[in-house]
């Protein structure tokens, strides 16, 4: 019987699969080239997300489908929505299917066209839809929307991207109050005090408003969250420098989505075709995800290091 380490893909790291020689090596002694250890990642789909396109090639050779799905996507659609043109190539030369139906609507061809590679697939098939005026406007707006939030520079704080109410209003319905301005400098000397977790920052954008702590949780906390959803839609994230984001989407306050990874690139079979298109045009990009998902227009990151407005909340359980 032959080691599971020699002969399968069990301690593959994320590296190896850029190892063509590593590679051939697993498949010789007997690696199946259509399963990886984990189910939901067959070998030929972890190359494509973030392998080299020579390994890309070997393993396409090998398997017994090169459009093999798995969660929903076949390998080409992870390299396109990866932004690996060449492993696409690659892959695409061994005949697989840019304009397979999948994913909400979004074939691996119709996917390109909204990222950094549209003419990836040309010419372009009769028969086969491009981008919709809104999807178009959603890519231009992703674009400005990396520019005009960049340069955070720090973790550790929270927001709320609440759409179509005022400040104002957020500030209504979560019961804040004004802080004397000497106090509110006496807090956030020490922001890690447990006083300074009551006060947060309301600013508003285009689109909403935007609810905020530069230095805590709590304005995407469960309580908060609830409050500012009734009747419309709010995107929160909390950027814990322990863990990462944390993000989490309400909806006329009932929770939709919690303790998702905005901006990690984390796609459900079950998204919507809106939400596919809105987490691949945000992959690393948290808290433009979070505007973009409220439908909030900011010209810059104001809203997140400097808000308009510090409050402090009512004293109750924010957490259930």
């Amino acid at each position: 019987m032959t080691d599971n380490n020699a002969a399968g893909w069990s301690d593959f790291g994320w590296d190896s699969w850029t190892d063509l020689t590593l590679v051939r090596a697993r498949l010789d002694a007997g690696a199946d080239p259509n399963h990886g250890v984990y189910s939901f990642e067959p070998p030929l789909h972890a190359a494509a997300d973030r392998g080299s396109p020579e390994v890309v090639a070997e393993l396409a050779g090998r398997v017994d489908g090169v459009d093999a799905e798995c969660e929903g996507r076949t390998a080409l659609w992870e390299a396109v929505f990866n932004d690996r043109p060449e492993n696409a190539r690659a892959l695409v030369a061994a005949g697989a299917d840019p304009w397979r139906p999948m994913m909400g609507g979004w074939s691996p061809g119709r996917l390109s066209l909204a990222g950094p590679w549209p003419g990836l697939f040309f010419p372009f098939p009769p028969g086969h839809a491009g981008l919709t005026e809104a999807e178009t406007a959603a890519v231009a707006e992703a674009e400005r929307l990396a520019g005009a939030l960049g340069g955070i520079g720090y973790d550790g704080y929270s927001l709320a991207c609440v759409r179509g109410i005022s400040a104002a209003e957020a500030a209504r319905r979560l019961a804040a109050e004004a802080v004397d301005e000497e106090e509110l400098e006496e807090i956030m000397e020490d922001p890690s005090d447990d006083e300074a977790m009551q006060i947060i920052g309301f600013t508003d954008v285009p689109g909403g408003c935007v609810v905020s702590q530069e230095w805590g949780y709590m304005s995407s906390t469960p309580g908060v969250m609830k409050a500012l959803s009734a009747g419309t839609i709010a995107y929160g994230m909390y950027a814990n420098p322990k863990s990462g984001n944390q993000g989490c989407v309400y909806r006329d306050g009932e929770v939709l989505d919690w303790d998702t990874h905005p901006g990690g690139g984390d796609v459900s079979s079950t998204d919507s075709a809106e939400e596919i298109l809105l987490k691949y045009l945000y992959v690393g990009n948290a808290e433009a995800y979070c505007f973009a998902g409220a439908g909030l227009r900011p010209t810059d990151a104001r809203a997140i290091t400097e808000p308009d407005t510090h409050l402090r909340l009512p004293e109750r359980d924010y957490w259930s």
